[in-house]
């Protein structure tokens, strides 16, 4: 088979495992007849300019990159599809949470209080629950005072250890809030980051989609089809694929919908956090 005929997808390096799980990924593939082969990033913004100039047919995609493709390919009068995403990456929530013996009951408590977020382009620990709290009248630098983690900038939040720098900030008593997504707050309880009892969730954002499978509109389809088709097709009762899925964190794949990022939407509006990706592709 030619390199030519060969479906190269992008992901980003946010963590050592990466490379075990599309290597894994890469010998499902190919034993089914898709020539496959993967390239890792450093940052999302590189992907997503390497996905429109031609570099790779498909991107693994955080929710935030998804936004910066539609709207750069957008510019440049062309279209972006998302073709597949975890079950893990539907309806999900970002939590604020509070110390167990805080005052703070309400949103409105939070008026002048310090609020730990994890980096400045994670949709989850940073984006939307700021512009959920401005829709609630506390806006960063007026009401509220943001203490961002900006820890692994560029990997867009799926590096947790700004997540877990706000939770450790706030049981120590530098924050008086902190902001998680849902799963980071029961990951965080099993590992024990948040020992039992030691904090509340004060308020949860509206559901949101997470991460997604991108492709432009000159992909070659047939082969984008059959990369689709490979992945709902993974059964996680199959042992050898078992491994794999725990490390990416699903337990099937499902097809691809767009209809769950309005929430990051408005925030991005709000924040002006897609200029990055449009920088380079006109106004």
């Amino acid at each position: 088979m030619s390199a030519s005929a060969t479906l190269i997808m992008g992901a980003v390096a946010y963590d050592p495992k990466v490379v075990h799980i599309w290597n894994g990924f890469r010998d499902y593939f190919n034993a089914n007849g898709l020539p496959f082969d993967y390239v890792l990033y450093s940052n999302y913004e590189r992907q997503v300019a390497s996905q429109l100039a031609g570099h790779i047919a498909v991107a693994w995609n955080s929710p935030l990159a998804w936004l910066g493709t539609e709207a750069a390919a957008a510019r440049m009068g062309r279209r972006a599809r998302a073709i597949c995403m975890r079950d893990t990456d539907r309806d999900l929530t970002s939590l604020i949470i509070v110390r167990a013996d805080s005052p703070i009951r309400i949103l409105p408590d939070l008026d002048g209080k310090r609020l730990g977020t994890g980096a400045r382009d994670s949709p989850q620990a940073s984006l939307i629950p700021l512009n959920f709290l401005a829709e609630a009248g506390l806006r960063s630098g007026d009401e509220i005072e943001v203490v961002g983690f900006d820890l692994a900038v560029g990997m867009h939040g799926d590096h947790v250890g700004g997540e877990r720098k706000a939770v450790e900030a706030l049981l120590g008593g530098e924050v008086d809030a902190a902001c998680l997504i849902d799963g980071n707050y029961l990951a965080f309880g099993r590992e024990g980051t948040l020992p039992s009892g030691s904090a509340r969730i004060l308020a949860r954002t509206p559901a949101f989609d997470h991460c997604n499978f991108t492709v432009l509109d000159d992909a070659p389809e047939p082969r984008v089809s059959r990369f689709r088709d490979l992945l709902l097709g993974m059964s996680y009762a199959d042992p050898r694929l078992r491994p794999l899925l725990d490390m990416e964190g699903l337990k099937q794949w499902q097809p691809g919908r767009t209809d769950g990022y309005g929430p990051l939407a408005a925030a991005v509006a709000r924040f002006g956090t897609l200029e990055p990706f449009l920088a380079e592709h006109g106004s």
